[in-house]
């Protein structure tokens, strides 16, 4: 299992789909959200799944002519769908979320739960790891990563302390970092800090939050007027990047006006207040509780 859909019918309702339209799921993964596109969709409509994780292509259905997988990062949308000569598409569906099979890997390094090489890259075929920034970036880019990424107020002395630690050995596993970090955290605080610390390194591995820039951006050129973007956000960062952009078509937030000071926007939000799973499904699905669902419509 990679994990149950967050908000599943929310998203996909939000798409608003017409049963022969084209829509395009930048975030494949176990392929919950696909399946349901799919399930509404007629026999001349199509659906391209991107993920760049290739453990996800185990979860591709099988002989569904109306489905294409996209081997990628959902930063190239454009370009591949350009490549598949697809000018426009009718909606864009985006779950952000690490997925449950990711934390639950032992082997690929995202949770400190186990002991494993620090790596945490979503395509396991990329270039750096996560140890590469613990033990190669200078203390001042270091720290720069906690505090961007990771909101952590301690950000400096944690980037001091690694720098000192990895001096005398490399920090190579999740407890070579667990034994450095640990003791700067409060124990009241600890699975929390250490989560924004996890979260940091993972954000710039991956290098999370340009892909995302790239994936709005593209998804505004994609999508036809009409056409519905629907995003699921699960920290503070992703939410406030996807909330500018709906807001204003930019990522600072920056509207602007025309001459007689009316606000130009290419977006119509959907819901100006973020659907929240309800009690039920953040007790069946703890994955959900820090979910935030935005649903915007092409002007």
């Amino acid at each position: 299992m990679y994990h149950i859909p967050v908000l599943l019918n929310e998203t996909v309702d939000g798409l608003n789909i017409k049963s022969g339209g084209i829509y395009v799921d930048v975030t494949f993964g176990g392929g919950g959200h696909s399946r349901e596109i799919l399930r509404r969709l007629s026999d001349d409509a199509h659906l391209y799944s991107f993920d760049q994780d290739a453990d996800a292509e185990q979860n591709i259905p099988d002989g569904d002519k109306r489905f294409t997988f996209v081997r990628s990062n959902f930063r190239y949308l454009k370009n591949w769908m350009r490549y598949y000569d697809v000018e426009h598409v009718d909606g864009i569906l985006a779950d952000l979320g690490v997925s449950s099979h990711h934390f639950d890997d032992e082997e690929r390094g995202f949770s400190f739960r186990f002991d494993a090489p620090l790596d945490m890259r979503m395509n396991e075929r990329a270039g750096a790891n996560a140890a590469d920034v613990v033990n190669k970036y200078d203390e001042e880019r270091l720290a720069n990563v906690f505090y961007l990424y990771g909101e952590m107020k301690n950000s400096r002395r944690l980037a001091s302390t690694i720098v000192k630690a990895r001096s005398a050995k490399a920090i190579c596993t999740i407890n070579d970092l667990l034994e450095v970090v640990k003791p700067l955290m409060p124990r009241e605080r600890e699975k929390k800090d250490l989560a924004r610390v996890f979260q940091a390194l993972r954000i710039e591995v991956n290098h999370e939050m340009e892909a995302l820039q790239e994936m709005l951006e593209a998804a505004l050129q994609v999508l036809r007027p009409g056409g519905r973007l629907s995003v699921l956000t699960y920290h503070s960062l992703e939410d406030r990047m996807v909330k500018n952009f709906i807001r204003a078509g930019r990522i600072d937030g920056k509207v602007q006006q025309d001459f007689y000071g009316r606000r130009l926007t290419p977006w119509r939000a959907i819901n100006n207040k973020v659907f929240l799973p309800s009690a039920q499904e953040q007790t069946e699905n703890p994955r959900s509780r820090s979910a935030k669902l935005r649903i915007a419509e092409k002007l």
